[in-house]
């Protein structure tokens, strides 16, 4: 049995986002999940046997069944780090590697997953950092190691496979460090995510961007027609 799933926890679509209120409307940030999650999934499924979504929410299940990937019910009340244990254990029987990547990462295909993939057969864990400290890949084996996602999980992840022995190699990508929370992240996906359906949806949005010489880099507006 060898086969790689892939994980996709994903939050309700009501708590979409919210960072972005002062530029997206809450129907806005749904649609923007949406787009997101799709290029994710699209992204994976050329290189894993199975993509895997998890969530508490029904919306989300439903919309993500219709990407054709498998759903899995988050079970009870619990944090991330609890909803991935339980794809995770629900995937263990199945596969011999599972790679979890969040659901904001629009920019993953040109990351070249496939490289991730083909470097897991060398280290015990691959792991790309995001750009605040956090992990927006890791590929392990299921149950070889426990997840640590929150604050500088990045680092917790590099900490608990070498407490657990296992080699790891970082997976260092521009791509795939851009997860997606302020208007700046949104400005990044309008000038380095050509054809993919975030940077179209955000198009449709009438959004603009422009370098700015502040507190952020760059400068995302609304263009009135």
């Amino acid at each position: 049995m060898k086969c790689t799933y892939a994980i996709i926890p994903v939050s309700r679509f009501s708590h979409a986002k919210t960072r972005l209120s002062p530029t997206l409307t809450p129907s806005e940030r749904e649609g923007l999940l949406k787009a997101m999650l799709t290029d994710v999934t699209s992204a994976l499924k050329n290189h894993v046997d199975r993509v895997v979504v998890i969530s508490s929410d029904e919306d989300v299940l439903e919309f993500a069944y219709g990407l054709g990937v498998t759903i899995l019910q988050e079970k009870g009340q619990t944090d991330l780090n609890g909803a991935l244990k339980q794809a995770v254990e629900w995937c263990s029987g199945e596969c011999s590697k599972v790679i979890i990547t969040p659901s904001d990462i629009p920019l993953l295909g040109l990351a070249n997953p496939k490289k991730i993939i083909e470097d897991s057969e060398k280290y015990d864990v691959v792991i790309a950092p995001a750009k605040g400290g956090g992990t927006n890949a890791i590929v392990f084996q299921p149950e070889a190691m426990e997840l640590k996602f929150g604050e500088c999980s990045f680092f917790e992840h590099l900490l608990e496979a070498k407490n657990n022995g296992l080699t790891s190699k970082i997976y260092d990508s521009f791509y795939l460090s851009l997860d997606v929370n302020t208007a700046e992240d949104l400005g990044e996906i309008m000038l380095h995510g050509p054809n993919t359906n975030t940077q179209e949806y955000l198009k449709k949005l009438n959004l603009t961007v422009k370098p700015f010489h502040g507190a952020e880099r760059l400068e995302v507006k609304r263009k009135f027609l």
